[in-house]
């Protein structure tokens, strides 16, 4: 198969080029449009009870607050005169904009809730306006920092539909600063990997043709469903480094061929032959792992895989056919604009890593103890791992969507802003809703209830929540807020929403629990409910392909082991980064519990990546079995062939990952961090150490498999016959 791929690509490289040029083109101009349809939300299930919840709740009331207008006295308290008259002012403009509805002030109401405790800040909620589209940056730019007639006010906005807005912003900026960081230097290091000017520019080209090929596919699903914009991060993340790994293994197989002797248009088939087979197969990997985030009903985790897969595909085609096909026109001319005194990559052994590789298989138990010793110290602060989903924080303390949250965690005592949301799906008599609302009120817990026949604390009527909760005409349901003074994201609250849902509900109507802590309660239900698929998908994908590849069961399982050692410690470390606040100040943002989503995305995509450098040097192992080399020789001269490409390429790789560390949204720094530092341990320790090591002490048990199974792989598995002169040219 790889041998016809080859001999196409060389014979007709000039047609591949235009074709290849001209879907480049249609995918930028399909691509530009991606960004307008992505969204910025998809961390619930749809299918749970909050979901449902929130469905009714905009049905029939137009859902919930999305806007809080936080608003600061500049000079003694909001009583003051010219701060209460600012106010009511404010408030008056709120319910004259069309776009907005439900418009709740603590000018209007007195309500002691919708006041901070030292008097100098007040609340005032509003909700996107029935039949109207929603513009928060519309809304930010009339009423938030330096907006007309706030005389005497600050106001600071926040709420979801705000937070929203400020995210997808600081993304965008985010990822511009970003690539202009990533590219340019994954360029120059390139240069210098590759030791001239060509190689680099034709490998960086087929990055930038996989993330366009990726934005015009997000373009076309957005279209059609519902996509996350966080999706962007790993298409430029993962377009980059892959076009990295995969240049510089195919560009180094086709220098290494030249130097056995072979003819430039022989070479590259040769390397198409041996080199595309890794990559088909390592592309393979990745796109398998990142596959089963199809599972999860939260369309922000469905997103990476509809972007992983994709760009995993065209950079693996890119890679294999046009990559080979500009090789072949270029020829001798793939070495031009050489750096001077720089040799660059060009395959064939590197000392250093021979030298390794003999070490550890001479010491396999001595060289693997002091890193599994290292790696498992960096696993221990999973023991101590708790889980939340994001919010304002987020944000850095600079966005107004931040400073609005932070001032309801600090100020407001039970502001209620963000309470466990109750929906009945039928009317009730004013009496069945006071008893039931007593009930509630009675749960520990519970600081009060708010309804609108009133507000209720501790078994009986109260007079401190705000006034009766408006209605719009013709509702058929019921809504009763449930304030608490928990966290929304801690396990307090989260057990408070498990007591309010098993208190039985009025008779004759269905009762939906809603709200954040619900929304964070269900998310880490339905993730953790299809975990065990998941984690049998990555298990029965590595064996079936690691099979294929290698004709072996034991190599898929003993790099399942080595996968979860390293997954391990990444996980760890970022649980002592991101949730103890370790390097916090360095990173600036604010240590919270681990987001179950974001976890689950660097896990999956960690995974993906380490089947790639599995592939990478298992198959120049296997070809060197396959060529009549011993065990110990062949993972000698394998790791010899390749432990340079992929330490090198791990570093290119890292870089454009590392590069979210300039966001200033936190659990993109996270994902930048976390998938860097996975791919970091898992090309050097992992595949430097702990692989030779693990193959040396299984000895030839690394290569069986049961008869049955070897007369299925000679069917079926993907391999090309090996060309004896080559080794022995190569050596």
């Amino acid at each position: 198969m790889f041998h016809r791929i080859g001999i196409l690509v060389t014979t007709r490289a000039r047609l591949v080029l235009a074709v290849g040029l001209l879907a480049v083109l249609a995918a930028g101009y399909l691509g530009v449009s991606a960004f307008g349809k992505l969204q910025t939300e998809g961390f619930d299930d749809p299918a749970s009870e909050s979901s449902r919840a929130a469905a009714v709740l905009a049905d029939e009331f137009g859902g919930s607050a999305d806007y809080l207008f936080v608003v600061t006295a500049e000079d003694g308290t909001v009583d003051g005169d010219d701060a209460s008259a600012a106010g009511r002012e404010l408030t008056e403009r709120l319910r004259q904009d069309p776009g907005l509805a439900d418009v709740a002030s603590y000018f209007d109401t007195g309500a002691p809730s919708m006041r901070s405790e030292d008097g100098q800040h007040a609340l005032i909620t509003a909700s996107v306006a029935a039949g109207e589209e929603s513009d928060p940056a519309a809304v930010l730019d009339e009423y938030g920092e330096g907006s007309e007639g706030m005389d005497g006010l600050t106001v600071d906005i926040g709420g979801p539909e705000a937070v929203g807005e400020q995210v997808g912003d600081q993304i965008g900026s985010d990822l511009g600063l970003a690539e202009s960081i990533a590219i340019p230097l994954i360029l120059v290091l390139l240069v210098l990997a590759f030791g001239n000017g060509v190689g680099a520019l034709v490998t960086l080209a087929i990055g930038m043709t996989a993330i366009l090929g990726t934005f015009a596919e997000l373009s076309i699903l957005g279209s059609l469903t519902d996509v996350s914009i966080y999706s962007v991060n790993l298409t430029t993340g993962l377009g980059l480094g892959l076009a990295v790994d995969y240049g510089l293994l195919m560009v180094a197989r086709v220098r290494e061929e030249r130097a056995a002797g072979l003819a430039a248009d022989a070479a590259v088939v040769r390397a198409v032959e041996t080199a595309g087979r890794t990559i088909f197969f390592s592309a393979t990997t990745v796109a398998v792992a990142l596959a089963s985030l199809l599972v999860f009903p939260l369309y922000f985790l469905r997103s990476f895989a509809y972007a992983g897969i994709a760009v995993m595909a065209i950079t693996a085609i890119s890679a294999i056919v046009l990559l080979p096909a500009g090789l072949a026109l270029l020829g001798d001319r793939v070495d031009a604009w050489r750096v001077p005194g720089v040799r660059g990559i060009r395959g064939g052994e590197a000392r250093s890593w021979a030298r390794l590789a003999s070490l550890v298989t001479r010491r396999p138990v001595l060289s693997s103890l002091p890193v599994l010793a290292v790696l498992a110290l960096m696993a221990v602060p999973l023991l101590g791992i708790t889980f939340g989903t994001p919010d304002d924080r987020v944000l850095p303390t600079s966005a107004t969507g931040r400073q609005a949250g932070d001032l309801l965690r600090e100020e407001f005592s039970a502001d209620g802003s963000s309470p466990i949301e109750v929906v009945a799906t039928s009317r009730l008599d004013d009496d069945a809703l006071s008893s039931y609302a007593t009930e509630l009120s009675e749960v520990p817990g519970v600081v009060r209830v708010d309804t609108r026949v009133g507000s209720f604390a501790a078994g009986s009527a109260s007079d401190a929540g705000p006034p009766p909760m408006p209605e719009p005409p013709g509702v058929d349901a019921e809504r009763v807020a449930v304030v608490t003074d928990h966290d929304v994201r801690s396990a307090a609250a989260r057990d408070l929403v498990e007591d309010v849902r098993a208190l039985p509900g009025p008779d004759g109507t269905e009762v939906l629990v809603g709200g954040n802590t619900a929304e964070l309660r269900d998310s880490m239900a339905a993730i953790g409910s299809r975990l065990p698929i998941v984690l049998g998908w990555l298990a029965a994908a590595t064996l079936v392909i690691l099979f294929l590849f290698t004709g072996s069961i034991v190599q898929p399982l003993r790099a399942l082991v080595l996968n979860a050692i390293g997954l391990a410690a990444t996980l760890g470390a970022m649980v002592w980064v991101f949730q103890e606040g370790h390097l916090s100040g360095l990173l600036g943002f604010t240590p919270l519990p681990m987001d179950t989503s974001m976890l689950m995305l660097l896990f999956c995509v960690a995974f993906g990546l380490s089947m790639d450098y599995e592939v990478f040097v298992l198959g120049r192992i296997k070809e060197m079995r396959d060529l009549g080399l011993d065990n110990d020789e062949a993972v000698i001269r394998g790791l010899a062939h390749t432990g340079r490409i992929v330490s090198t390429a791990a570093v290119l790789i890292a870089i454009s990952f590392f590069a979210f560390l300039v966001s200033d949204i936190s659990f993109i720094q996270f994902f930048g961090l976390g998938t860097g530092l996975a791919i970091l341990i898992d090309a050097t320790v992992v595949r430097g150490v702990l692989l030779p090591a693990g193959i040396r002490l299984l000895g030839e048990w690394a290569w069986w498999a049961p008869a049955p199974l070897r007369v299925l792989h000679r069917r079926v598995g993907l391999s090309e016959e090996p060309v004896k002169e080559l080794a022995t040219a190569s050596r």
